[in-house]
């Protein structure tokens, strides 16, 4: 079976998806997720000009192949955009070999190990009553666990926090100051599970905002709280960095939503100074890569948390959930759903009731593209917000 027709679709029903669209001799259609929010024409164009012209003819079943011939032929290696064009050709490959199968995709992946996909839900409120009613939002929701982000006294715009829009031109800029982010977080914590009790399982994203001493300190001072886990606590580029946090405090790390690859992690895991692994599918080269991953972090006793915001699209969070249904060392998965006219332009797909989900019996991914839809959706131009210290000087966002 050889793949005859390729199309890259950039659509925005509500945000930018760029969708890779495979079609075989047999007729069949795979899909795949190429989306890199804020840089969504850049993946696009390495695909239409760089990838599906290698794509054209060749075997569809061929899988593994496909996916190192992307890797090591194009011989400049790893990066968002690189492997987020392998991860959307590599879904639509599985789609369409599981479609061949007449078999959900899970099915190919070693069959369900559990019953459904529990996931968390995100609470943010500039202030404590407002960030209560975010919680109890969710858990109306039926969330089994809440990531909570709060506001900081003297910070205007601060992540994941609600903030009317800006008079300015995109990029939103926001403020920081690890010092009163440190101060103030601890007894956010204290007045949740006060409110809330000790059993709802909570998570904090840091977004990579902190130094190692002061993202140690900050796993010390939550303790108490019994998080889930902690996020991003420091930039991981230098993976040797968790060894510091590791050792001054026991609270779960999570980490890895910017990687693009298993060497990325590879001191993380084999040290064990993580807990959870983080890559969405979309970013990081697939579900073959994720997989691997996943398998690797298995033999270290951690656990997938993978990144799934509005960002990863219904197709990309259909093979999440794809894998966390099959993979042994699932831990929880993130999801926010979609802006409704999502729904629109990917058809059918995983559900989402009482706070879990399910990725459906339908052969393949289950989900389908309207492409007429897509096409009442174009492309709009936007952007990540980006963070400033109170000198002005860029931070981490």
């Amino acid at each position: 079976m050889r793949i005859v027709d390729a199309a890259v679709v950039v659509t925005s029903p509500g945000r930018n998806f760029v969708t890779l669209q495979l079609r075989t001799d047999a007729g069949l259609t795979g899909l795949g997720d190429a989306t890199l929010n804020g840089r969504e024409l850049a993946v696009a164009a390495y695909l239409s000009e760089h990838v599906v012209p290698l794509l054209i003819g060749t075997d569809a079943h061929a899988i593994e192949h496909t996916w190192q011939s992307l890797y090591r032929g194009a011989y400049w290696r790893r990066g968002p955009v690189t492997m987020a064009a392998i991860a959307a050709v590599d879904v639509a490959l599985w789609d369409i070999k599981a479609q061949v199968a007449g078999l959900p995709l899970y099915q190919l992946l070693g069959g369900a190990s559990r019953d459904r996909v529990a996931t968390y839900g995100h609470a943010s409120g500039r202030d404590l009553p407002e960030l209560f009613d975010s919680i109890r939002a969710r858990l109306a929701e039926g969330y089994p666990a809440v990531r909570v982000q709060t506001g900081v006294p003297g910070l205007q715009r601060v992540y994941a926090v609600a903030q009317p829009d800006a008079d300015t031109v995109l990029p939103v800029v926001e403020d920081w100051d690890s010092a009163a982010y440190l101060r103030h977080l601890p007894g956010v914590f204290e007045s949740v599970r006060n409110e809330f009790g000790p059993d709802l399982p909570l998570l904090h994203d840091v977004h990579h905002r902190l130094s190692p001493q002061q993202a140690a300190r900050l796993g010390r001072d939550l303790e108490p709280y019994d998080l889930f886990w902690l996020e991003d606590v420091t930039p991981a580029e230098d993976q040797s960095a968790l060894r510091l946090v590791r050792q001054h405090t026991t609270v779960p790390l999570a980490i890895g939503e910017v990687f693009n690859t298993v060497f990325d992690y590879q001191t993380l895991i084999t040290e064990r100074l993580i807990d959870f692994v983080r890559s969405p599918v979309t970013h990081f080269g697939g579900i073959t890569a994720v997989k691997k991953l996943l398998d690797l972090a298995a033999v270290y006793g951690i656990r997938s948390g993978l990144h799934g915001p509005a960002d990863i699209s219904p197709v990309g969070m259909a093979a999440a959930v794809h894998l966390d249904l099959a993979v042994h060392n699932f831990g929880i998965q993130e999801f926010t759903g979609h802006p409704p006219a999502a729904a629109e332009v990917f058809r059918g797909g995983y559900t989402f009731r009482d706070g879990h989900l399910h990725p459906g019996e339908a052969p393949g991914l289950g989900v389908t593209l309207d492409l007429d839809a897509a096409a009442a959706y174009p492309y709009r131009r936007a952007y990540l917000p980006v963070n400033r210290l109170h000198d002005g000087s860029v931070h981490d966002w």
